[in-house]
C-alpha cells in the first residue's frame, strides 16, 4: 500500500494525471493474467497477447 501511496503522491505532486490510466490498464491486465491461470479460459486469454 505505501507504493500507491507515494505512486498518488507523485501524480498529484508533478501533475502527471496521464499516467492514472495507463497505471490502471496494466493492473487489470496483471489481475486477468493471474486470475485465468488455472482457469478453463487461460488458453483463450493467453491466446490475446
Amino acid at each position: 500500500m505505501e507504493f500507491l501511496k507515494d505512486f498518488w503522491l507523485f501524480v498529484r505532486e508533478r501533475k502527471r494525471y496521464w499516467l492514472l490510466p495507463l497505471f490502471v490498464v496494466l493492473l487489470l491486465l496483471g489481475l486477468l493474467t493471474v486470475f485465468t491461470t488455472g482457469s478453463a479460459l487461460a488458453p483463450f486469454i493467453y491466446s490475446l497477447f
